[in-house]
């Protein structure tokens, strides 16, 4: 017997978004990992299948898991604002391989200048490309813009990296090792919102409840990049906070001096179970459609709000990004 398809909603939300676990599960559930797999004939069949729901012309025989899983894969694949699918390696669910690697890399190889210089340029490189391609899409950035912010994050990431390097070395070695993630914390402070200056600078694009476009908010803009440094940070902060303390007390232990080659691979192993648990965690402590009260606004754009809709519109929505 088939599922009666015609009132379902292919955009409707699996989970609750307005709580922190319906997110969570929301993002544990796109940001899978082994979509980064799925061959490039699927992931289009994926958009075929949405874009026909959403004209309520399902193919007949088709079932609810199908649309569900062609869901998952579009939305873990393709732009929430453009529809255009998003590069591999900038894409959420890559985080976790990209991240491990990355971070494992950096907390090992700590001590030396030229070490440290590389890993944070690596890494810079990678979240340049993670920003530009979960940017809010309907704020074009310039090549200009997107260069400059890459090369002022990872001056400051490379910066605070050597910087403190040189300041810690008289300090307990577990220190040394927590500078790695200074570093992170402080580039994404820069790098986001330098890659996402366009939106800053000529705000953000904001809807009512029916998706219609009614303006234009800076305020609303760097609230959500905000929301966004927040995020970012805090998936980064476990890993590279708690695995350097796990790291230190290992590597006392007499059979780990004797497999130094092991380090490297152990640590990056161990970055991967965290970014598992932490990039789902993190992109579900704000909603991605952020919800603001017009009275929040610019007062120009409260007064164009007010003058066309009156007061049928008390709350705009926007999407933050990731």
């Amino acid at each position: 017997m088939e599922a009666d398809l015609s009132d379902f909603n292919i955009d409707a939300p699996r989970w609750d978004q307005c709580t922190f676990l319906g997110r969570v599960k929301h993002f544990f559930n796109i940001t899978d990992p082994r979509t980064v797999l799925v061959p490039e004939r699927e992931l289009d069949w994926a958009k075929v299948m949405v874009e026909k729901s959403r004209m309520g012309i399902v193919p007949p025989g088709t079932q609810v898991e199908q649309l569900l899983y062609a869901k998952k894969l579009y939305d873990s694949a393709f732009h929430p604002d453009t529809g255009e699918k998003m590069n591999v390696i900038g894409r959420m669910s890559f985080q976790v391989p990209g991240g491990m690697i990355i971070t494992g890399f950096m907390l090992q190889f700590y001590r030396t200048m030229p070490a440290v210089i590389f890993w944070q340029w690596v890494n810079q490189s990678f979240n340049a490309l993670v920003n530009y391609t979960n940017r809010n899409a309907a704020s074009p950035t310039s090549v200009r813009q997107m260069a400059l912010s890459y090369i002022t994050a990872t001056t400051t990431a490379v910066a605070t990296a050597v910087g403190m390097n040189m300041l810690t070395k008289r300090a307990p070695p577990l220190v040394g090792r927590w500078v790695p993630f200074a570093a992170v914390a402080a580039a994404n402070c820069v790098n986001i919102p330098m890659m996402r200056q366009q939106e800053l600078i000529q705000g953000i694009c904001v809807k009512d409840t029916n998706h219609n476009e009614i303006g234009h908010s800076r305020r609303a803009a760097a609230i959500g990049i905000t929301q966004v440094v927040i995020s970012r940070i805090t998936m980064a902060a476990p890993g590279m906070i708690l695995l350097p303390v796990i790291m230190e007390r290992l590597e006392k232990l007499h059979f780990m001096k004797k497999v130094k080659v092991l380090h490297a691979p152990l640590q990056v192993t161990l970055s991967g179970c965290f970014l598992i648990f932490m990039v789902p965690v993190a992109c579900g402590l704000f909603p991605q459609k952020c919800k603001l009260p017009v009275s929040y606004l610019e007062p120009e754009l409260q007064d164009t709000i007010k003058a066309k809709y009156g007061e049928l519109v008390p709350y705009v929505y926007f999407n933050k990004g990731l």
